[in-house]
Parts: structure tokens; C-alpha cells; sequence
């Protein structure tokens, strides 16, 4: 988390997801396929059981990541704060003919219906995105949601993604990360990764570094972190 002067986490302005998803141009974050990150871990899944059972995509958002657990043949459950986002969700799915998936709006903080039911855990840029306050709350959702043994993974923002001058959202340095997640879960590792975005305009109107790295074809490139960690068997 990025602190303040007086070390305290930086606040985040209020955010309208769902205004972010009514635009005509679509947010950074939907870059049309799932990020990196977690395609990898798909591709792994049946060889190395890195995703196993049913999945649950946490703050789904336009859900290229459930539609490739999906198209893989996985049960999926996208849970999204938006409306517009959970609409545009669905009608994907049935445009691709992928009927092992389905989405429903949730506060993503505190969701019920849903206790011991999921094999695997995925979050796709959620928990940064969160309100600092509310973190432990998610944290605690998506551990009930969570069948014993099941797996987690999370992507998430490191520190500054934008760079020092540029606003964004509170991300985390890896003790940070590991010690909020690790409040409920058992945490197995937390590594350096790559977040993935399309252009976007800062919200106080500077401008992005010249210098900001970039993908062969063009996306943003920043630094974050993947975490893996599972519950364990013996809890409920």
C-alpha cells in the first residue's frame, strides 16, 4: 500500500465501476483476453492442478478470464460489481456458446450464497482495486466462498504502477500483499509479475511516462505481483 506522509495508506477517490463500464471506449484493464498472468495458469492447470473443480473469477469485470476457464471446459462463477459489466459478461458467453459459466452482480466485499463451494479462486486485478478498508473484507468472502484445500490466486498492482508522478490505485510491495491475504489464508508464494492495459487518461490529468514499457503490440505494461496461496483442508 502506498502511504501518506504520516505513513498511513493513500486514499483512493470513489470509483463508479459501473460508469467505467458504460463508456463507449473500454477500460485499461479490458484488453480483450485474459492477462498473462493467468492464462499461463490455465495452461498449466491440467498438467500441474494449478486450477482445479470450480472457479470463482472474482470482480469479473468484461470476463475474458472466465471465458477461457470456460472454453476450457472448467465450471466458472463471475461475481461483479457492475451491472453492465455482468450483462455484457453473459451475452459473451452465449455469443461463444459457453454454458459452464455464469455471472451475477455482488458486492464483491461481502457476498453470501455461496459457502465452501469453490475449488479455485482467481482474481484478476480486484483486491488492488479496493478501497484499503475493504480489503480484509474481500479477504473474508472469498475464504468462505472457498472449499477447504481450495487454491487462491491473486494479481495484483505492485507500489506506483504508473510511476511516482502519475495517481493510481493503492497497490501493494510483497509484504503487504502476503500479510493481507495471509490473515486467512495460507500463503505459498508471492512473486514479481506483469499487468497488462490499454491507454488510459490519469484521472487528475497528467500524463503517462514517455518511457512507460509496452507489449509488441502496444498494451501497457506494469509491475505487480502474482500470489498463490490455498486454504487449508482441515477448515470449513
Amino acid at each position: 500500500m502506498t502511504p501518506d506522509d504520516e505513513g498511513a495508506p493513500m486514499a483512493q477517490p470513489p470509483m463508479d465501476w459501473d460508469d467505467m463500464y458504460r463508456q463507449d471506449t473500454l477500460p485499461p484493464w479490458s484488453i480483450g483476453a485474459p492477462q498473462p498472468e493467468l492464462a499461463a495458469l490455465i495452461e498449466q492447470g491440467s498438467k500441474q492442478g494449478k486450477v482445479r473443480g470450480e472457479v470463482l473469477d472474482a470482480g469479473c469485470g468484461h470476463a475474458e478470464l472466465s471465458l477461457a476457464l470456460a472454453a476450457r471446459g472448467y465450471r466458472v462463477v463471475g461475481l461483479d460489481a457492475s451491472p453492465t459489466a455482468v450483462a455484457a459478461a453473459t451475452a459473451a458467453a452465449n455469443d461463444r456458446g459457453l454454458n459452464s459459466v455464469t455471472f451475477a452482480q455482488a458486492d464483491i466485499t461481502e457476498f453470501s450464497g455461496y459457502d465452501g463451494r469453490f475449488n479455485t479462486v482467481m482474481d484478476s486485478g480486484c483486491l488492488h482495486a479496493l478501497p484499503v478498508e475493504r480489503r480484509q473484507a474481500y479477504v473474508e468472502a472469498v475464504y468462505r466462498a472457498a472449499a477447504p484445500g481450495a487454491s487462491l490466486f491473486i494479481l495484483a498492482f505492485a507500489e506506483r504502477p504508473f510511476g511516482e508522478d502519475v495517481p493510481g490505485p493503492n497497490g501493494f510491495t510483497a509484504e503487504d500483499l502476503r500479510d493481507t491475504v495471509a490473515t486467512r489464508w495460507t500463503v505459498d508464494e508471492v512473486r514479481p509479475a506483469t499487468l497488462y492495459g490499454r491507454d488510459f487518461q490519469p484521472p487528475d490529468g497528467t500524463a503517462l511516462p514517455r518511457n512507460a514499457e509496452r507489449s509488441a503490440d502496444g498494451l501497457l505494461m506494469m509491475p505487480g505481483f502474482l500470489l498463490s496461496a490455498h486454504k487449508d483442508a482441515r477448515h470449513s
